[in-house]
Formats: structure tokens, sequence, C-alpha cells
């Protein structure tokens, strides 16, 4: 073994590592001294003490739990992922134990999902991005349609209210093939056992009407 390999960290000093320097850097970025951030933590409500943070950056601190990166990440607006992979300030690092350094931004990507990895289960992450997409053109849709709506109530000419109409009618098909898709994309959602994204008050004729608990059955007939 060469004597550089006797240097390199454990996979998890590693890492504590990659949160201590971006902490520090971050902090020092924002012109804060550690009782700064102490306090910023504190406001936040969960307390993390100076000497805590300080024997942290210096490498003292044996553990780093996850909700202590969560909060310092808000206190140093920022990200958690940024305190754990520090793209453009780290360059290489490791995913897991025993495994080899690979680029940072490349760690970054995976851990967020962006980047696929072969047999890992997304869960239902690209389900609720395909309805963020869906609620944004929906709704881009809407937007549109009531401005064709506008027009052509304003035209000047036959011509310009005809355009109007069909600029109208095509977004009014838009936004219907769009509340379409969400409407079944929810109900997957639900049947899946998943509770769907809240939608905004434009799209709440997507949901179907709840049926009225405090008639019959005969009443409802």
């Amino acid at each position: 073994m060469d004597a550089d390999e006797d240097d390199v960290p454990e996979w998890a000093d590693r890492i504590k590592a990659n949160v201590a320097g971006e902490v520090r850097r971050r902090r020092k970025e924002m012109g804060w001294s550690a009782q700064d951030l102490a306090e910023q933590c504190e406001r936040l409500g969960h307390p993390i003490p100076r000497n805590v943070i300080a024997n942290m950056e210096s490498g003292r601190r044996a553990t780093l739990p996850l909700v202590d990166v969560m909060v310092l990440a808000a206190a140093l607006e920022t990200y958690p992922v940024c305190l754990i992979f520090p793209v453009g300030y780290v360059e290489q690092t490791q995913e897991l134990p025993f495994q080899d350094l690979i680029p940072t931004w490349d760690a970054l990507r995976r851990f967020t999902g962006e980047q696929e990895v072969p047999m890992c289960d997304a869960g239902l992450v690209p389900d609720f991005e395909l309805h963020a997409s869906l609620v944004r053109t929906a709704l881009a849709a809407l937007d549109e349609e009531e401005r064709a709506r506008f027009a052509a109530k304003t035209a000047t000419s036959r011509a310009q209210q005809e355009e109007a109409e069909r600029r109208r009618a095509k977004y009014a098909d838009q936004a219907i093939s769009a509340k379409h898709k969400l409407r079944y994309l929810r109900r997957d959602l639900r049947e899946e056992g998943a509770i769907p994204p809240h939608l905004p008050p434009a799209l709440g004729d997507v949901d179907p009407p709840e049926p009225d608990t405090d008639t019959t059955p005969e009443e409802r007939l």
C-alpha cells in the first residue's frame, strides 16, 4: 500500500469532512462567526452550540446527525445536499464505503435522483414530477385561454375575433387534456396509497367531487 493511501479518510470521515468544509466556507462567506451560526440554528428551533460547530469544522466531532445537517443548511441559506456534496469546492468524493472516488457533481445528481442509477427504485418521485409538469401546463393553458378570450371580446375586426377564438379553443383543449391526465394520475397515486400533491384553486375541478355523505344512496339517485 502506498503511503498516500494511508492518508485517504474512510467514507464516513470523508462525508463529514465535506460537510465541515462547506459549513466553514459558507459561514465565512456570509461573514458569520461560529457563534453567529449557533444563534441562527437556535432561532430555527434546533440549537447547535458554538463549540459543537467548532469541533465539527475542525474534524474533532465524531458524529454528524442528519438533523444537524438539515438545520445547518437552512441556517446557511443553502440545501442539505450542497453541504454533503459541495460541487465546485470538492472535486471528488465517495457515495458509499469501498467505492472509487467519483466527481462530486455526479454524486450530487444521483443523490437527488436527477441522474438515474440502475436497479434503484425512484418511488413516486417521477409521478410527482409529472404531476408538477401537468399542473404548470394546465395553468399556462388556462392563462392563455383567458387572454385569448379577452382578445376576442376586444377585437376590432371579424378576422381578429376569429383568430382569437381559434387560439382560445386551442388553449382550452390543452387545459382539458392536462386536467384529464392529472385526474387519472391523481387516481393512480391514491390507488398506490399515496396522497397526491395539493392543487391550486384554478385546478380545483380536477378531482371528482366527493360523494355527499349526508344523503342516502336513494337521495343521490
